[in-house]
């Protein structure tokens, strides 16, 4: 199979040198200095918790560039530039080219599928922590790599999704074809947007939650708010979010931060909107009290956050 993926930072790049280092025919499709160090030295993993650094060839052009015809298009770009990335989508998609939105926002895959009927857009989440430390180089924060994706409907799954899902999957990349991706998407984001929210208010990185404290309380009662959000949407759970959640921050590199936190030190748009606004205006939408999230929500909104 033939994959593209569009966004090269730290989850299309960690996707992108995995599938290569598995043997498979992948494309990054990149831009700016990224792009010029991926081509010229190949792209370089390192890893956080031993400094060790792996550096492979991989293919990589510019969404104008790419000429092939994918089997498979992931799409691992922040929230906001979701939209942007569908005229590229039309220009190289096939008519059996399944599109794979794996971004941090809830729902991202219903919206882009109205905006591309005619294709197979199913929704995704990905669990990696990592970030570009530099042109060409990826960080990455701990070693959980794993892609969760499927139909929103039972009778929507088609065999080329049960394909991808064999074919992606490797020694270091766990790949599920979820039967339940709303759900599973929700135990995602029941993860993400906590840490991210609690990491910024908190100015904490992983090690401050690692350990008993306010910190690691706030991100509990975060947790505990969504899945109360999740039960008025109708959505249950198999598992206790705040126990799944603690164990994958126990896994991470103490200085790890999120991709939230390191945006917005830095002065770039942030996914806030997508990550707490949504959840906060969800939860007036049902009726949930998330107390939480609203003094989090006020905060940054006074630092004009977006």
């Amino acid at each position: 199979m033939k994959y593209a993926i569009i966004g090269a930072g730290g989850t299309g790049g960690c996707l992108g040198f995995f599938l290569e280092k598995a043997g498979k025919d992948v494309t990054l499709i990149a831009r700016g200095k990224h792009l010029e160090a991926i081509r010229k030295n190949g792209l370089t993993i390192q890893k956080l918790w031993d400094e060790s650094r792996e550096t492979l060839p991989v293919k990589a052009c510019t969404a104008e560039e790419y000429k092939e015809t994918p089997d498979v298009i992931l799409i691992c770009v922040k929230g906001y530039s979701m939209d942007e990335t569908v005229p590229a989508i039309k220009k190289i998609a096939g008519k059996e080219t399944v599109v794979i939105p794996i971004l941090n926002i809830y729902g991202t895959g219903g919206r882009l599928q109205k905006k591309l009927p005619e294709l197979t857009v199913p929704d995704g989440c990905i669990y990696v922590s990592a970030n570009i430390l530099e042109p060409g180089v990826i960080l990455q924060h701990g070693k959980i790599l794993r892609v969760v994706f499927g139909a929103r409907k039972p009778e929507e799954e088609t065999e080329k999704m049960r394909e991808v899902t064999k074919d992606m999957a490797s020694d270091e990349m766990e790949v599920v074809l979820s039967e339940n991706i709303r759900r599973d998407a929700m135990v995602k984001f029941s993860y993400v947007s906590p840490i991210g929210a609690a990491g910024l208010y908190c100015n904490a990185v992983a090690a401050d939650f690692q350990r008993e404290g306010e910190q690691r309380e706030m991100f509990k009662a975060l947790v505990r708010e969504i899945t109360a959000l999740s039960h008025a949407m109708g959505i249950e759970f198999e598992e206790d979010l705040v126990e799944r959640n603690l164990k994958i921050l126990s896994s991470l590199s103490p200085e790890a931060t999120t991709s939230m936190q390191r945006d917005v030190m830095e002065g770039k748009r942030s996914e806030m909107d997508g990550l707490v606004y949504e959840v906060v205006r969800m939860g007036r939408e049902y009726k949930v009290s998330m107390p939480q999230y609203e003094k989090a929500a006020a905060c940054f909104r006074e630092q004009g956050i977006l």
